[in-house]
């Protein structure tokens, strides 16, 4: 068994990136925040991975657990829509593999129906990088790992019946993540917006916390403006923006 300092089990090299796959890890998130770009972690399980605003995630053996780092040059607020083009290329990337009626939910959640697949952590340990953090439930059990999950979880494997590994899963996320990102410096965030927008469709009642302390209250999501801030309609107020940084949580009402 390798603990959490053994070198790399194995290297394998998509195309343009570097992937280590580890054992037993506490965040691949963490251990990613010195690499350089275009190189990635897998590991088998995590002891330590969190979401947005530190809430826990189950890592469990059999779901891909891995972080890739993506130049980001320019201004740092250039790549706040980061998290929501990236959930964009999980979803493509797992539609390749036959998945399909995946939808994000607002900012950083890959959901099947109302059943959680994957979550997305963006973080910004250097100027000129991004990690990109994703927990994406494949073969694995995150409702017998922790039975006290508040949400339903989705896995891969009963959405796509196919003859694939993890490696093979993170490959077509890997190349993902590459082609959106080549697409966000050649023609930025608008058609990434524009098909998440058409995904989204019909407004949706969410409800919404901030991180100013107010109460809870009920809105309408009604998607994303070019820049991924999240516009919201109330029936006094209108339609409001809000960056993604002052939401605390978003949770959608059956």
């Amino acid at each position: 068994m390798k603990t959490d300092d053994s070198p790399p089990e194995t290297t394998t090299r998509p195309p343009g990136w570097m992937l280590e796959v580890l054992d037993k890890v506490p965040s691949t998130n963490f251990l990613a925040r010195d690499l350089p770009a275009w190189h990635a972690l897998r590991a088998r399980t995590q002891t330590a991975g969190c979401g947005r605003t530190g809430r826990h995630w189950v890592s469990d053996e059999g779901g891909l657990w891995l972080s890739a780092v993506l130049p980001c040059p320019g201004p740092r607020d250039r790549w706040a829509i980061l998290p929501l083009a990236a959930g964009h290329a999980v979803i493509t990337a797992l539609a390749d593999l036959g998945a399909s009626g995946l939808r994000l939910r607002w900012p950083n959640d890959v959901m099947a129906g109302h059943r959680k697949l994957a979550g997305l952590l963006v973080e910004r340990f250097t100027d000129d990088t991004a990690v990109v953090g994703l927990g994406l439930n494949i073969f694995n059990h995150p409702e017998t790992a922790a039975p006290a999950l508040d949400t339903p979880t989705a896995r891969l494997a009963d959405l796509a019946h196919g003859d694939y590994t993890i490696d093979t899963v993170a490959g077509h996320i890997l190349n993902a993540f590459a082609r959106t990102h080549a697409g966000l410096l050649a023609d930025g965030f608008g058609p990434v917006a524009a098909a998440l927008n058409r995904s989204w469709a019909e407004p949706r009642l969410v409800s919404i916390t901030l991180n100013n302390g107010r109460p809870p209250f009920t809105c309408h999501f009604q998607g994303i403006d070019d820049h991924g801030r999240l516009l919201i309609s109330t029936a006094g107020n209108g339609v409001c923006l809000y960056e993604a940084t002052e939401v605390s949580l978003l949770r959608e009402i059956e």
